[in-house]
């Protein structure tokens, strides 16, 4: 297995390093450039290039992968929320992919952390459905039948109890709200319970910021599933994006 570059492109910053796929960690120190102000797809693919060019010698000609926080539909961004209004129906991996002048692999930031987690991570040997659930702003999710990924998932939007779910149980919910760790486990007890009875899945692995602390919530949830708290963490969108360019030349 080689080293590939990956690269996360979040509202805040650009983040990348190359990734060591046998390892799945990364071979360098991570490099951040913060988003652009006017985060058009020009500006930001020039701070993907500088980016780029910082790991030049490491990763040569090889490809890139790339996360970016909306839908990735055959490489077309159907719609943006966190980045400029222009990204909305950009053919983005074949702009990358010219602007740089190498192969590129354009994927939804919480689908390039489910991959990671199953390849590498809390959900490595797991077979059958896995569902990846990042509790931060919002909910984000990724869906991953026995290592294949169904992209695009958008279940921090499903309804329960005739709420939208991100709207009462992402952690930014908890945060504003000032709710405990007990309240808060009492409302993502109906989300997750909701997801086992429409899904069956196998198991669940909880990301974002918050699972850090998951020994605070995690055992509140009487579930038939399991449910396991991320392991990789920071690093999960980039190793993920890195593993899904490999896949691709394959």
């Amino acid at each position: 297995m080689s080293t590939v570059l990956g690269i996360d492109i979040g509202g805040s910053g650009v983040k990348g390093a190359p990734v060591d796929l046998a390892k799945g960690e990364f071979s360098e120190e991570r490099f951040r450039i913060d988003t652009p102000e006017e985060s058009t797809p020009e500006n930001v693919a020039e701070v993907v290039g500088q980016i780029v060019d910082h790991f030049a010698k490491t990763i040569g000609d090889g490809p890139v992968g790339i996360t970016i926080p909306a839908p990735v539909r055959h490489g077309v961004v159907p719609m943006i929320a966190n980045l400029h209004e222009s990204w909305k129906g950009l053919e983005a991996e074949k702009f990358f992919t010219k602007k740089l002048g190498r192969p590129i692999t354009l994927v939804n930031d919480a689908d390039a952390a489910g991959v990671a987690e199953v390849q590498y991570g809390a959900a490595k040997g797991t077979e059958g459905v896995v569902i990846l659930t990042t509790l931060g702003t919002g909910i984000g999710t990724a869906v991953i039948n026995d290592g294949i990924l169904l992209p695009n998932t958008e279940l921090g939007h499903i309804e329960v109890d005739g709420k939208d779910a991100e709207t009462r149980a992402a952690h930014s919910v908890k945060e504003r709200k000032d709710l405990s760790y007990k309240e808060w486990a009492e409302r993502l007890q109906r989300y997750y319970e909701t997801m086992e009875m429409l899904f069956w899945p196998d198991l669940f692995v909880v990301g974002g910021g918050v699972s850090k602390k998951s020994e605070k919530f995690l055992p509140l949830l009487e579930l038939n599933t399991p449910i396991v708290p991320a392991k990789l963490l920071n690093s999960a969108g980039i190793v993920g994006a890195a593993w899904l360019a490999d896949q691709r030349k394959h």
